[in-house]
């Protein structure tokens, strides 16, 4: 049935409105009649009405006061203040497929319930009210299309009792309206991105609308639209915070979505930078901390670094950086505090080294470290994991207070810090803190005393925010696996290179390298492909799988052994985008039975006797301990010029001998077609890679340098 609203401003002619009646019902329609007169005045028998309302009568209910109020002014604003108050008619004319003014004082409120109810027929007159129950009946897919937006008001409308909408918290009708089941219609997106970026609408519930409007678009499948309507109400919104917010959460949900925009995400970190700043100068450290701690986050999110095949700070280290150096409170939080007095020089006189060695949860390559020295007699060694200490463990993990801290605030968390961290500190003459994450920003919140603190940095850490909250004149030492590790920290940190700074050592992983020296299963392994770790995008395992390709253009007996866990397609948008590639790729390459998964195992050793060659494919490396396991067992060393780092001053190319370095999957093909064409090549080439792999990398060597840099051996 069609449902048909008619609206009074005067008394009906009983002829008219019988024989109107009529032809309404013959067309199928329901009708109903609401207006300025009294029941008394319609003589309702046999006119066959679903209903019949008396504004009039029905406003007697909202008081004398009310009822005086309508009597001002002509008979078109008297009948729109009676329905403004009446939930009768309100109800009815939000449900109604046609609206009807029947005469002249009702037009304006017919118009004014059409914008509550656009997807209805607002008319004035019978014979266009006619017309227009005729075509829905003749077509009813057209109207039934228009049907989602039944509660959906007009942005007009909404613009002017959006206020109180959202202060009360978009209930009723608006609940309904920005539904997702609304929201993920192209109709009722635009129309709300319309509404919430209407003009004079006040910041606060601008900015409550825009959230709720944004998440039930991101439900409603429209996650490109969630982002376009926070950050056109942004742009309508003076107050700094609460623009900062929308325009964080905009680019947060654009980057969720695996289409991170640079422009406005760096317009999102200004605008949280400028929030902080003036939350500084405030001396509100809470609220500082917060807004700087959002744009850390917001900046060094892992799906921009570490899910992807290249990273903004490391193409551009200056430029992605500058709007944190030019913010006070981020200056703050990096201000170097000191210490009262220098470390301990030399090594104790009447005792051995005390050595505490510490990390959170990552222990990793601590191993032959903690071995050596826990039998050195020159030394006494303790280990310490944050993360397994119950008093610890909250301290750490509590970045945003670190920043409060920093920032002037939080003085108790301070206290517990110190009360924690002091014990410690006074029974050790050295700290080595493994990882340059929360456990060295807890371990340099605090004096250290004469204690010497020595950091390792990995290369993970240069991708977070966590060494901007280490305090670098509190680091006494400061380690790193690679020249290029130690370039890029000080191009993100530039007070590591000034006077004053940390002591930089560059000093390879700690590696028993002698246990890889297998020999290998059959000679055919020189045909065997190895990629040992294939956990990260950064591992870029489909660059190696171009050169499987490449290498069974010209010999099928070429094939791939993937050894480790696979991608965590959970981890973000864009890395089970990449992982939804890589699948396709093996499915394809599995197929034809040129690639094994050998899958995750405590046996490497033993899975790299079956491997010939040893690939390095990824983008970026600290110092890729598998490849050179891998050259030690008998493989040939394949490096792909790590484009992170690939024209700089140190490398891929610097770290390793400049032979076992290609630029592209067919220099890798050619490298390998060289030296595996025949089994006395391949063995010449892999025993020359092995002996200088030993000889450089191995635990034996690499262990002098650590006795350099905690006993001061020479």
């Amino acid at each position: 049935m069609i449902d048909v609203l008619l609206i009074a401003g005067t008394v009906p002619q009983p002829a008219v409105l019988k024989a109107s009646l009529d032809k309404f019902r013959e067309a199928g329609a329901t009708v109903r009649l609401a207006g300025l007169f009294d029941i008394a005045d319609i003589d309702a028998d046999g006119l066959d009405l679903a209903g019949l309302h008396s504004l009039p009568e029905a406003g007697a209910a909202h008081g004398e006061k009310f009822l005086k109020g309508t009597e001002k002014g002509s008979a078109l604003s008297r009948t729109w203040k009676f329905v403004q108050r009446d939930r009768w008619v309100r109800s009815r004319a939000r449900r109604a497929d046609v609206l009807v003014a029947l005469d002249q004082p009702a037009v304006y409120t017919v118009w004014r319930l059409s914008q509550r109810n656009r997807r209805a027929d607002a008319v004035f007159g019978i014979v266009p009210a006619l017309k227009a129950v005729a075509d829905r009946r003749e077509r009813p897919g057209h109207y039934a299309l228009r049907g989602v937006y039944r509660s959906l008001p007009s942005p007009v409308v909404a613009a002017r009792t959006v206020t109180r909408t959202a202060r009360r918290g978009a209930n009723g009708v608006y609940r309904k309206a920005t539904s997702p089941r609304v929201l993920r219609t192209s109709v009722g997106a635009k129309a709300w991105r319309a509404i919430v970026s209407a003009p004079r609408v006040p910041d606060t519930p601008r900015a409550e609308l825009a959230h709720r409007v944004s998440h039930s678009m991101s439900k409603g499948g429209r996650k490109a639209g969630a982002s376009i309507v926070l950050n056109s109400a942004a742009a309508r919104i003076a107050d700094g915070a609460l623009r900062a917010e929308l325009l964080a959460e905009a680019a947060r949900k654009d980057i969720a979505r695996g289409h991170d925009d640079p422009k406005a995400r760096a317009q999102a970190i200004k605008a949280l930078l400028a929030l902080a700043d003036q939350r500084f100068a405030n001396h509100d450290a809470k609220q500082a901390a917060h807004a700087l701690s959002s744009a850390l986050t917001l900046a060094f999110h892992r799906a921009l670094h570490f899910d992807d095949l290249s990273s903004p700070l490391s193409s551009d280290t200056d430029g992605y950086m500058a709007p944190f150096r030019a913010s006070k409170a981020f200056a703050a939080l990096s201000a170097p505090r000191g210490r009262e007095l220098p470390a301990a020089a030399g090594l104790p006189a009447d005792r051995p080294l005390r050595l505490l060695v510490t990390t959170y949860s990552n222990a990793n390559f601590l191993k032959p470290i903690m071995d050596r020295y826990a039998d050195h007699p020159g030394v006494e060694i303790r280990f310490l994991d944050l993360k397994a200490d119950d008093e610890l463990r909250p301290l750490a993990k509590g970045g945003q207070r670190m920043m409060e801290y920093l920032l002037g605030g939080q003085r108790g968390f301070g206290n517990k810090v110190e009360d924690a961290l002091r014990p410690h500190l006074d029974w050790a003459d050295t700290v080595f803190v493994d990882w340059a994450t929360n456990a060295a920003a807890l371990f340099t919140l605090v004096d250290p005393g004469t204690t010497r603190i020595v950091v390792r940095l990995h290369s993970y850490e240069a991708w977070t925010f966590w060494p901007h909250l280490v305090d670098r004149s509190r680091i006494d030492d400061l380690v790193f696996v690679g020249d290029h590790l130690r370039d890029l920290a000080v191009d993100i940190l530039p007070d590591l290179g000034e006077p004053g700074g940390p002591e930089l050592h560059v000093i390879a992983n700690a590696m028993d390298l002698e246990r890889y020296q297998l020999p290998k299963a059959e000679a055919d392994a020189r045909f065997t492909l190895g990629l040992v770790g294939v956990s990260a995008v950064a591992k870029d395992p489909r660059w190696a799988l171009d050169v499987l390709r490449e290498l069974r253009r010209h010999d099928s007996r070429y094939r791939m052994v993937i050894v480790g866990d696979g991608l965590d397609p959970k981890a973000s948008a864009a890395a089970r985008r990449y992982d939804d590639l890589l699948r396709e790729d093996l499915e394809e390459l599995e197929a034809e039975g040129a690639v094994e998964l050998y899958g995750r195992t405590e046996d490497v050793p033993g899975a790299l006797t079956g491997i010939g060659v040893i690939l390095s494919s990824s983008v970026r490396e600290s110092f890729h301990c598998a490849l050179v396991e891998g050259a030690v067992s008998g493989a040939l060393p394949v490096v792909r010029d790590w484009p992170f780092f690939a024209g700089k001053e140190n490398g891929a190319r610097t770290l390793y001998p400049a032979d076992w370095i290609v630029t592209t999957p067919t220099e890798a093909a050619e490298r390998i077609l060289e030296w595996t064409g025949s089994e006395e090549r391949w063995r010449e080439a892999t025993a020359g890679a092995a002996k200088l792999s030993l000889s450089t990398w191995d635990w034996s060597v690499v262990s002098v340098e650590f006795d350099k840099l905690f006993l001061h051996e020479d």
